[in-house]
């Protein structure tokens, strides 16, 4: 039988938070995160509410992003990549963080659980958190 899930966009719901701050975050958040969405980062689990707070203070700190999607698979209701997020904070300086990304889907193609797990490759000791900065 055909797989019919919509296919996972990583780039889109990272750059759609990220960088179109002018769109209101619940609707973003509806788009690409299921409400029992749930999310473990560098081994500390949040719920929506608190991925939305994550959220929230990403948006306060970060001025612009580019999101490198460097190997990606998707099989059903599974998705699992590798992408690098660049970032120029407010303050003016630079984070990049390699992310590794394990993930469930709904039935919409929408991140249902994520498990990730973070890694610094430029930036101050003081961003290196920046994966579940609340």
């Amino acid at each position: 039988m055909p797989d019919h899930t919509p296919t996972p966009r990583i780039h889109s719901a990272l750059d759609e938070l990220l960088n179109q701050q002018e769109r209101p975050l619940e609707e973003v958040l509806d788009r690409h995160f299921s409400p029992a969405y749930r999310q473990r980062t560098n081994g500390c689990w949040e719920d929506r509410a608190g991925f939305a707070r994550h959220a929230r203070r990403l948006r306060e700190l970060v001025a612009v992003c580019r999101i490198e999607v460097l190997d990606a698979l998707h099989d059903g209701s599974h998705y699992a990549d590798r992408h690098r997020v660049h970032v120029l904070k407010r303050d003016g300086t630079r984070v990049v963080q390699e992310v590794y990304l394990f993930a469930e889907l709904d039935a919409q193609g929408r991140f249902v659980r994520v498990e990730e797990t973070t890694l610094m490759l430029e930036g101050a000791e003081a961003d290196r958190e920046m994966g579940s900065v609340q």
